[in-house]
């Protein structure tokens, strides 16, 4: 399948399709006319990929994974697996928001600490 007709029916640019090609995320072949041949295995991948996009997954966790699920004798647990690291991540990654929110709610409105002063600063003060 030509890239054009990849790029229609996976509902994404050619450039798109070329970057992820770039990065080693799709393969093709080429043609005798140098024209790029995609397998139609290229078109699932390439949904894939946007809905793991979707789902927060980096383009270099997808290309990780990706080799991961493709080598699993069990893709739907292999998938289910990663989502649950994924979680693991996430709930790590909330955790630390969380705490940094906290942080910002302690200063807010503390002034500046490279004041002597802790008063804050006034319109007269800055004339």
């Amino acid at each position: 399948m030509r890239i054009g007709e990849l790029a229609a029916l996976a509902g994404m640019s050619r450039d798109t399709i070329r970057f992820y090609e770039k990065v080693g995320l799709v393969e093709s072949r080429r043609l005798p006319n140098g024209y790029r041949d995609f397998l139609p295995e290229t078109l699932t991948w390439l949904q894939y990929v946007r809905t793991a996009q979707t789902l927060g997954f980096s383009l270099s966790e997808i290309a990780h994974t990706g080799e991961r699920l493709r080598e699993a004798p069990d893709t739907a647990a292999a998938l289910s697996a990663l989502f649950e690291e994924k979680i693991q991540v996430l709930d790590a990654r909330m955790a630390e928001l969380t705490t940094l929110r906290a942080e910002l709610t302690t200063r807010a409105g503390t002034g500046c600490p490279l004041r002597a002063s802790e008063e804050p600063v006034t319109q007269q003060a800055l004339r």
